[in-house]
């Protein structure tokens, strides 16, 4: 299958690559003097004549003394910047056994030359070979001076919300009940193990974005579609209770392999269900505890006073009531208004630091399943 439509938030905090793009830093304030200083005037008397008391040979004139002082800074930066490189060369050597890769000889060249381009070979590299590489940082402490590598997956500013309302359908409709039972599932999963947020839970984003829908239709002037308005967000209620029942039954994973044995599929809709139903069955079997969360950062330097600012993933991942509709419109909108405040986007991101730790062995292949996943989901309850 390959679907490609879901719900774009109103801003790009990254566009789509092959990876990442990078911000250009914001050029600082640079702040005048408070008046214009002015030159000095010349001596007129000129400078003092000093004369020593005994006749000196001439060979002293052609003699310079270097301070201790520099000498010592002199020798104190060359220590410094040989530790430098014989730490930098061990981070990279750790960086490329970790990732597989052979880096290009520099030492042989003069420092600090070696180590950019060595960087720079090493960026090349890695762009190149891992899938969702985004950069490498060469970081200094009081200790060491040491390389580190971020894996982000990139979202795309993309809405991933899973319409409930479309499987209700389908579960009554005898013709697709036991296509519904597949996708009910995969919900199951994505609803238990997943930890997808619910809409009719009131600790989700949702929950109050659909509220404040409620209170500007029941507070707006009474027109001749207020009585449709309303009456899609009572069934918006309704059937979202009944289907978080559904959903949260465990037996849909107990027999979800049973059901996709048994599955005969009739026509390309079965087909598609199918497919997608065994994508969820094999993440799950492979990644039988992890949620969607494990590896949820802001995609920049965030302090923790400044999370407030930063668009979490529960605000874009999510269950939802339906994927269309005047509800389902107007829901976008207000969910673009209100992300549009926010400066940043937590995304999938694993950081590794070759200072001689331990190096973790994750990678975001689970999550780039998972959000292909979902995305494909959408569409297909979307588009029933």
């Amino acid at each position: 299958m390959t679907y490609a439509t879901t719900y774009h938030i109103g801003y790009d905090t990254h566009t789509q690559r092959a990876k990442a793009k990078t911000v250009a830093p914001p050029v600082e304030r640079i702040y005048q003097l408070d008046e214009s200083p002015k030159g000095r005037r010349r001596n007129t008397k000129g400078q003092t004549a000093v004369c020593t008391d005994n006749h000196v040979a001439n060979g002293f004139l052609r003699t310079s003394f270097l301070p201790k002082l520099n000498e010592t800074e002199t020798v104190q930066a060359c220590r410094k910047s040989a530790k430098t490189e014989r730490d930098f060369y061990k981070s990279l050597s750790r960086l490329a056994g970790h990732y597989c890769i052979e880096p290009m000889p520099t030492q042989s060249y003069g420092y600090p030359y070696n180590i950019a381009l060595a960087l720079w070979d090493t960026q090349e590299q890695l762009s190149k070979k891992v899938r969702d590489w985004e950069e490498i940082k060469l970081l200094q402490d009081s200790r060491k001076t040491y390389l580190t590598s971020e894996e982000r997956y990139n979202t795309g500013s993309t809405l991933f919300y899973i319409p409930v309302v479309p499987l209700y359908r389908m579960l009554r409709d005898p013709k697709r009940k036991h296509t519904a039972q597949l996708l009910l599932s995969v919900c199951t999963y994505l609803y238990h193990v997943v930890d997808i947020p619910y809409y009719r839970q009131e600790n989700s984003f949702l929950y109050w974005q659909y509220e404040m829908l409620k209170e500007w239709v029941v507070s707006d002037e009474y027109t001749d579609e207020m009585s449709s308005y309303l009456s899609e967000l009572e069934q918006a209620e309704w059937i979202g209770d009944r289907m978080e029942q559904k959903i949260f039954h465990r037996a849909n994973l107990t027999f979800f392999k049973e059901r996709l044995t048994r599955f005969k599929s009739t026509d390309a809709l079965d087909l598609d269900c199918l497919t997608l139903a065994q994508e969820a069955f094999e993440l799950y079997q492979q990644y039988p505890n992890e949620n969607v969360f494990r590896n949820a950062r802001p995609n920049g330097e965030a302090e923790e006073d400044d999370m407030e600012y930063v668009v979490t993933m529960d605000k874009y991942v999510s269950f939802c009531a339906d994927g269309k509709g005047w509800l389902n419109e107007n829901l976008e909108q207000c969910v673009n208004t209100d992300l549009q405040e926010y400066g940043q986007m937590e995304e999938p991101v694993i950081l590794k630091c070759f200072d001689g730790s331990d190096i973790t062995g994750n990678n975001l292949d689970f999550e780039n399943r998972l959000f292909t996943l979902m995305e494909e989901l959408a569409y297909l309850l979307s588009n029933i």
